[in-house]
Protein backbone atom coordinates (compact mmCIF):
# COMPACT_ATOMS: atom_id res chain seq x y z
CA UNK A 1 0.00 0.00 0.00
CA UNK A 2 1.39 3.27 -0.92
CA UNK A 3 1.55 5.85 1.21
CA UNK A 4 -1.06 8.27 -0.99
CA UNK A 5 -3.18 5.47 -0.67
CA UNK A 6 -2.98 5.39 2.94
CA UNK A 7 -4.04 9.02 2.79
CA UNK A 8 -6.42 8.83 1.45
CA UNK A 9 -8.22 5.60 1.83
CA UNK A 10 -7.05 5.26 5.35
CA UNK A 11 -6.84 9.03 6.31
CA UNK A 12 -3.37 8.23 8.27
CA UNK A 13 -5.15 5.26 10.63
CA UNK A 14 -2.47 4.08 13.05
CA UNK A 15 -2.01 0.10 13.41
CA UNK A 16 -3.49 -0.06 16.40
CA UNK A 17 -6.73 0.98 14.40
CA UNK A 18 -6.16 -1.24 11.80
CA UNK A 19 -5.62 -4.27 14.09
CA UNK A 20 -9.30 -3.16 16.46
CA UNK A 21 -10.77 -3.21 12.92
CA UNK A 22 -9.73 -6.86 12.21
CA UNK A 23 -10.64 -7.89 15.31
CA UNK A 24 -14.09 -6.24 14.32
CA UNK A 25 -14.03 -7.99 11.28
CA UNK A 26 -13.81 -11.05 12.51
CA UNK A 27 -16.49 -10.43 15.54
CA UNK A 28 -19.16 -8.95 12.99
CA UNK A 29 -22.69 -8.35 14.94
CA UNK A 30 -25.52 -10.19 12.98
CA UNK A 31 -26.49 -7.21 11.46
CA UNK A 32 -23.45 -6.31 10.02
CA UNK A 33 -23.37 -9.61 8.71
CA UNK A 34 -26.74 -9.76 7.08
CA UNK A 35 -26.05 -6.52 5.19
CA UNK A 36 -22.65 -6.80 4.47
CA UNK A 37 -24.31 -9.95 2.44
CA UNK A 38 -25.81 -7.45 0.05
CA UNK A 39 -22.88 -5.69 -0.26
CA UNK A 40 -19.80 -7.71 -0.95
CA UNK A 41 -18.88 -8.79 -3.96
CA UNK A 42 -19.84 -5.82 -5.34
CA UNK A 43 -22.95 -6.70 -5.50
CA UNK A 44 -24.14 -3.31 -5.31
CA UNK A 45 -24.37 -1.51 -7.95
CA UNK A 46 -20.54 -2.63 -8.90
CA UNK A 47 -19.04 -1.12 -5.91
CA UNK A 48 -16.70 -2.41 -3.43
CA UNK A 49 -17.76 -1.56 0.32
CA UNK A 50 -15.29 -2.28 2.55
CA UNK A 51 -16.29 -3.75 6.05
CA UNK A 52 -14.82 -2.30 9.31
CA UNK A 53 -12.77 0.19 7.70
CA UNK A 54 -10.65 2.11 9.28
CA UNK A 55 -10.43 6.16 8.38
CA UNK A 56 -8.25 8.39 10.84
CA UNK A 57 -8.72 6.73 14.75
CA UNK A 58 -12.51 5.48 13.36
CA UNK A 59 -13.47 2.53 12.18
CA UNK A 60 -16.65 2.93 9.76
CA UNK A 61 -19.16 -0.47 9.75
CA UNK A 62 -18.74 -0.27 5.98
CA UNK A 63 -17.19 2.30 3.36
CA UNK A 64 -17.27 2.99 -0.19
CA UNK A 65 -14.00 5.09 -1.05
CA UNK A 66 -15.21 5.77 -4.78
CA UNK A 67 -18.02 7.56 -3.37
CA UNK A 68 -16.35 8.24 0.11
CA UNK A 69 -19.27 6.70 1.78
CA UNK A 70 -19.70 5.04 4.86
CA UNK A 71 -22.79 3.40 5.99
CA UNK A 72 -23.41 2.48 9.89
CA UNK A 73 -25.17 0.17 11.62
CA UNK A 74 -26.31 1.00 14.92
CA UNK A 75 -27.11 -0.70 17.87
CA UNK A 76 -28.89 -0.07 20.87
CA UNK A 77 -25.75 1.67 22.24
CA UNK A 78 -25.88 4.40 19.76
CA UNK A 79 -29.21 5.40 21.63
CA UNK A 80 -27.49 6.68 25.03
CA UNK A 81 -27.00 10.27 25.06
CA UNK A 82 -23.01 10.25 24.91
CA UNK A 83 -22.99 8.04 22.06
CA UNK A 84 -25.50 10.55 20.44
CA UNK A 85 -22.97 13.41 21.08
CA UNK A 86 -19.69 11.14 20.25
CA UNK A 87 -21.80 10.46 16.61
CA UNK A 88 -22.24 13.85 15.69
CA UNK A 89 -18.35 14.97 16.59
CA UNK A 90 -17.67 11.66 14.60
CA UNK A 91 -19.64 12.39 11.82
CA UNK A 92 -18.95 16.27 11.49
CA UNK A 93 -15.39 15.41 11.01
CA UNK A 94 -15.32 12.97 8.71
CA UNK A 95 -17.84 15.17 6.84
CA UNK A 96 -15.19 17.81 6.64
CA UNK A 97 -13.62 15.21 4.79
CA UNK A 98 -15.91 14.67 2.06
CA UNK A 99 -17.01 11.43 3.39
CA UNK A 100 -20.76 11.20 3.80
CA UNK A 101 -22.45 9.10 6.14
CA UNK A 102 -26.01 7.23 6.30
CA UNK A 103 -27.38 4.97 9.33
CA UNK A 104 -29.37 2.48 10.21
CA UNK A 105 -30.03 0.81 13.14
CA UNK A 106 -30.32 -3.17 13.94
CA UNK A 107 -33.95 -3.55 13.81
CA UNK A 108 -34.11 -1.47 10.31
CA UNK A 109 -31.46 -4.22 8.95
CA UNK A 110 -33.04 -7.05 10.03
CA UNK A 111 -36.87 -6.39 9.48
CA UNK A 112 -36.86 -4.34 6.61
CA UNK A 113 -33.89 -5.51 4.76
CA UNK A 114 -35.57 -4.58 1.53
CA UNK A 115 -35.76 -1.07 2.46
CA UNK A 116 -32.31 -0.38 3.65
CA UNK A 117 -30.52 -2.10 0.46
CA UNK A 118 -32.87 0.25 -1.65
CA UNK A 119 -31.54 3.48 0.47
CA UNK A 120 -28.68 2.58 0.33
CA UNK A 121 -28.70 2.13 -3.74
CA UNK A 122 -30.38 5.45 -3.77
CA UNK A 123 -27.86 7.21 -1.95
CA UNK A 124 -24.93 5.34 -4.21
CA UNK A 125 -27.01 6.80 -7.92
CA UNK A 126 -27.47 10.20 -6.13
CA UNK A 127 -23.46 9.93 -4.84
CA UNK A 128 -22.91 8.97 -8.50
CA UNK A 129 -24.75 11.60 -10.50
CA UNK A 130 -22.80 14.72 -8.58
Amino acid sequence: MSISNNVTMFCNAKPHVFEKAKMLRENMTASEKLLWEHLKGKKMLNLRFRPQHPIDRFIADFYCHPLKLVIEVDGGIHKSRDQKEYDINREAELNSWGIKIIRFTNEEVEHNTAIVISEIERVCVEIKAG
